[in-house]
């Protein structure tokens, strides 16, 4: 019988469990298919499975049902024949120690960063900034940093791009950069992300990433599930944005692990292709360096989109774990996809992949698995095992119990506003002169990490400066690759 060392996805067509080895669960992972073919089952059940090893899990709630994940199954039906015939799964209806988070913070805890963390690269994709606007943004980042003005919030940049309107000078041999076309547009890009209400997801009190990984008292995972059914159809961008910061804040601050038995961290990325798409060239470069190096600080990273077509061949090659629900294919690129897909898998003579990928029913799969080795198994078609937790949502009573036994209630719910760059300008403009921050003691600055890359750009044009910098930074993994060395400063 499976055991929490082995991650269990279902039985093949004779009955025997399939499953990879808990050890190799940090080298990535997919879950694939049409929609209505069973991933979001599927990643319920991946889920299960890693929190009963005791390892963390985050994951966005997409279509509003995975949070039945904090309540017990009762199998019915197809389900429940499934399971009859899957003896060795030893099922067991429960519900799993879930947190709830909201940007908003109307259906889960409120989920903030703030600008310092999260960075001009980062914040510059969310704003869909071209090259030269890009460049003023750092700029203006470097004039912040060099100033001790904490950027957390929205009305923080404002206030900054303001004052730099009106203070030129201040970014000394950067001038060229901030024009005065660029300084409007970035006001006019962060009024439209106020109008998405966007603003939420920026201030304080931030995510603590030592929260994520908090186990629940009974030993095992939790499951932290971000609600994003309003979110990624609504401001896509900010949804994508976050998920990237989360993965670059996690790259930064764990220590490398080597091999170990468990990951610490599984993190789904469900509607996968909102992370590479129109995604500008640097950022893309830099995920797919944090998505091969991330597993040795012993995270697992678990992409859920409808084709593997959606992510770039770079991280397809990086994927150990692939789980392949049902495909159509109707025209000849769909077609020429679907071949794609299934050359994908080490192939089984047993059957032929290409044929089965339109023949999968619901909660069937073409699951390829590593050995103990790590090298690729023969594919497999897969029943996935049913998850012991409720398939379908909580009911709004039940999602407002959770919350209110969360072991964070209280410690996010309420924003914070302390002193930061808006009232320092304030205070500078004589509104509030007792508001000046005192100087004190910081880390390394923006100047010190980034220099190289804009201390040499104010003699070029807006749109070389940009390229150079993004090139500049491919140089320095070893120091971080998207949080604070490209413009974010650590929390202060």
């Amino acid at each position: 019988m499976p055991d929490s060392s082995q991650l269990v996805i279902g039985a093949d067509l004779a009955g025997q469990p399939i499953a990879q080895a808990m050890r190799l669960a940090n080298r990535h992972g997919l879950v694939a298919g049409a929609t209505g073919t069973g991933k979001t089952v599927t990643l319920q059940r991946l889920a299960e499975a890693f929190s009963d090893a005791g390892v963390a899990v985050f994951a966005a709630d997409i279509k509003g049902d995975l949070c039945g994940l904090g309540a017990a199954g009762n199998p019915q039906g197809k389900v429940a024949e499934r399971i009859a015939g899957m003896p060795w799964l030893n099922y067991k209806p429960q519900a799993y120690p879930v947190t709830l988070w909201d940007i908003h913070g109307q259906s889960g805890h409120p989920l903030r960063t703030t600008l310092s963390e999260m960075g001009p690269l980062l914040i510059g994709s969310l704003l869909e900034l071209t090259d030269s606007q890009q460049s003023a943004l750092y700029a203006a980042f470097k004039v912040a940093d060099r100033e001790g003005l904490l950027l957390l919030d929205l009305k923080d940049l404002k206030a900054l791009l303001n004052h730099l309107k009106d203070n030129p000078q201040l970014l000394g041999e950067d001038a060229a950069l901030m024009t005065t076309g660029s300084s409007q547009a970035l006001l006019r890009r962060l009024a439209t992300l106020e109008q998405q209400g966007a603003e939420a997801l920026f201030g304080e009190p931030a995510l603590q990433l030592e929260d994520i990984l908090q186990p629940a008292a009974d030993g095992r995972g939790r499951i932290h599930l971000l609600d994003a059914s309003r979110l990624v159809h609504e401001a896509p961008k900010v949804y994508a944005t976050f998920l990237l910061w989360l993965l670059a804040e996690l790259f930064e601050q764990l220590p490398e692990r080597g091999d170990a038995d468990k990951p610490l961290l599984a993190l789904f990325f469900d509607e996968a292709h909102l992370l590479f798409g129109d995604t500008p060239k640097a950022l893309q470069e830099r995920l797919e360096q944090v998505v091969r190096l991330i597993r040795s600080k012993g995270v697992g990273v678990y992409f859920v989109t409808q084709s593997p077509t959606d992510l770039p061949d770079d991280v397809l090659a990086q994927l150990g774990l692939r789980i392949q629900h049902g495909l159509r294919a109707f025209t000849a690129k769909e077609q020429k996809s679907l071949r794609a897909v299934a050359d994908g898998f080490r192939p089984n003579p047993a059957f032929d992949s290409l044929s089965v990928l339109t023949e999968l029913g619901i909660g069937e799969a073409l699951v390829g698995t590593l050995a103990e080795k790590g090298t690729p198994e023969m594919v497999q078609r897969v029943l996935v095992a049913p998850p012991q937790s409720r398939i379908g949502p909580l009911t709004e009573t039940e999602r407002t119990m959770l919350i209110a036994g969360s072991p964070f209630k209280g410690r996010y719910d309420k924003p914070i506003d302390r002193e930061s760059a808006y009232e320092i300008l304030m205070g500078r403009k004589g509104l509030a002169p007792e508001a000046e921050a005192p100087a004190t003691a910081q880390e390394p600055s923006l100047a010190d990490r980034a220099g190289e890359f804009l201390g040499t750009a104010a003699g070029q044009a807006l749109k070389s400066a940009m390229r150079q910098a993004a090139n500049n930074l491919g140089k320095q993994l070893v120091r971080g690759l998207m949080g604070s060395l490209l413009g974010g400063s650590k929390r202060r």
